[in-house]
């Protein structure tokens, strides 16, 4: 066994445009689509709601994600906001934890019009695909909102400098 001064796996020449993005940090959302066997979900962070008749989510994902491939096929995605003790999940969706026998065996998800939506998930959106275009290094999914649900957000999940970070909400309605 080897103890390391440094972190063993700190990349020697980090890309400044990815230490400027952890920086940025953001809630941790949990994209999900399709259905039964062809179901495929992804955490992300890098995201946007821009408002309009109709509003729009975009989201910045790996190009050759199961979620991407998903998102083109069905045309449809459920974006749903997690909370503090969703951390496990958000690390199974992001291909950074084990998921014994996957991750959407990982949590209860029901079915919606849109795709799975994590059962205790109480602020979410239902988004039809408007366009899919790289973007760098991403995909970049425009959706337009067909449904929105805007729950407690009790106790946020969100994500800084490669670490979960926990929000206080503010106690102010809506």
């Amino acid at each position: 066994m080897t103890i390391h001064d440094s972190h063993p796996f700190a990349d020697p020449d980090p890309d400044p445009a990815r230490r400027f993005r952890g920086r940025l940090g953001g809630s941790v959302t949990l994209w999900t689509s399709g259905a039964g066997a062809d179901r495929a979900g992804l955490t992300l962070t890098s995201i946007m709601v821009a408002l309009g008749a109709p509003a729009r989510v975009l989201g910045l994902v790996d190009p050759d994600s199961d979620l991407a491939d998903a998102v083109e096929m069905t045309g449809t995605a459920v974006v749903q906001l997690l909370g503090w003790a969703d951390r496990d999940l958000a690390e199974g969706f992001a291909g950074t934890a084990p998921a014994p026998g996957g991750v959407f065996r990982q949590a209860a998800f029901v079915d919606t019009a849109w795709g799975p939506r994590l059962e205790h998930a109480d602020t979410w959106a239902g988004v039809r695909l408007e366009s899919a275009v790289d973007v760098g290094w991403s995909r970049l999914l425009t959706g337009t909102v067909e449904h929105v649900e805007v729950g407690a957000d009790a106790d946020p999940l969100a994500h800084r400098r490669g670490r979960w970070v926990r929000v206080s909400p503010r106690s102010e309605p809506g």
